[in-house]
């Protein structure tokens, strides 16, 4: 070979080693999590490096919402990536929780559907669901029912069943286990026959990162998970339960695990209320609250600056509510919230295993980096 086909070899050789290198995806190496607007319902995507995907909840159950909310799930899914979702948690039957499932499973693969067993609050849209749906879409898949203790295999995450069916777990996490001294102050709420009570709650570690998720589960269960002892120790993310709602986030929870960001996946008229809201803020180590609407129920005095907001409301506003509004009465008769129409937001947390991460509002491009502990 001479010299001139030699040079002309190597050089495409280079070149093509270049275009490859250009094309190719890069590798993920932190764990994203996406909380999704489903306008006061949950779907919050865990995404880690290994690419493995759990969804927790699937949005709303009318027939329109669960259309829209299945698509808005999709957008994440595309945004990271996945062809698949390996484990779908549905933490409760409620129909703010498991709506959408059948108009997702139609789009993307489902590889394991997660909950607590049957349900202990029959209502005509879950039993139609569990009685007509849910088992064609298990069928074609796998079901598993956790109870607490049990664990998600998800390479490279650490992903732990702390609650489920109403029972807590009685053995600490590793680290976990100091006496809680918020519970010398506790005072119950009544008993909480429903759905929310049973919610699949679960501890999430990527390294030195620690999430908690623990669905809708109410003020009484979280007393049994965090007295006398604090079971799950610290973390760094708390995704509020029950979208802000004060029948749940009592101080032995939201202040002994000692969040540095909370997110709360609230609706204009539904969560982030004055009760719940004053816990939350008064967190110790507490940073930053983020919320996933903007609500009518804070008013001006417990919302948050606008950066921390994903979606505002769609309706003009004749000037900024200062008191906080008083809730609807649940119930048929109840008015509709305030029309959403426009393109919805999502909060992108991308955490790395030395505890720091950062959180950025999609509807506005602010990020705010966060350093390990």
């Amino acid at each position: 070979m001479n010299r001139t086909a030699l040079l002309l070899g190597t050089a495409f050789l280079a070149l093509s080693a270049a275009t490859a290198n250009a094309q190719a995806p890069t590798a993920r190496t932190t764990l994203d999590i996406y909380v999704i607007d489903v306008e006061g319902g949950n779907a919050t995507l865990f995404v880690p490096p290994s690419g493995q995907s759990v969804l927790m909840d699937t949005g709303n159950v009318a027939p329109e919402a669960a259309k829209r909310d299945a698509a808005r799930i999709m957008l994440a899914v595309k945004d990271a990536g996945l062809t698949q979702i390996d484990h779908l948690i549905t933490t409760h039957w409620h129909g703010d929780h498991f709506g959408g499932m059948a108009e997702l499973a139609a789009q993307i693969p489902i590889r394991n559907y997660i909950d607590h067993g049957p349900t202990v609050q029959p209502q005509p849209a879950s039993t139609e669901f569990l009685d007509k749906v849910y088992p064609g879409l298990v069928a074609k898949a796998r079901r598993t029912i956790v109870k607490p203790g049990d664990t998600i295999p998800v390479t490279g995450l650490d992903w732990q069943i702390v609650a489920s069916a109403k029972e807590t777990i009685r053995t600490s996490l590793r680290g976990a286990g100091q006496p809680n001294p918020h519970c010398a102050g506790y005072k119950p709420q009544e008993d909480d026959p429903t759905e929310n009570a049973q919610s699949v709650s679960s501890m999430i570690s990527f390294g030195r990162f620690r999430v908690a998720h623990l669905g809708d589960l109410t003020w009484n269960k979280e007393f049994d998970l965090m007295c006398p002892m604090n079971r799950i120790g610290t973390v760094d993310l708390f995704v509020v339960s029950h979208h802000g709602q004060p029948i749940s986030n009592a101080e032995v929870l939201v202040h002994a695990i000692r969040p540095r960001v909370a997110i709360i996946n609230n609706g204009t008229r539904k969560g982030g209320q004055p009760d719940a809201m004053r816990i939350i803020n008064a967190a110790p180590n507490l940073e930053d609250v983020w919320q996933i609407h903007f609500s009518q129920l804070s008013g001006q005095e417990y919302t948050q600056p606008g950066m921390f907001i994903a979606n505002l409301t769609d309706e003009p506003l004749n000037a900024m509510p200062v008191q906080p509004i008083s809730a609807p009465a649940p119930g048929p008769n109840a008015p509709p919230p305030p029309a959403h129409n426009g393109p919805a937001y999502w909060f992108k947390i991308q955490a790395k295993q030395d505890g720091s991460f950062t959180v950025t509002n999609q509807r506005n491009g602010f990020s705010k980096a966060y350093t390990p502990r």
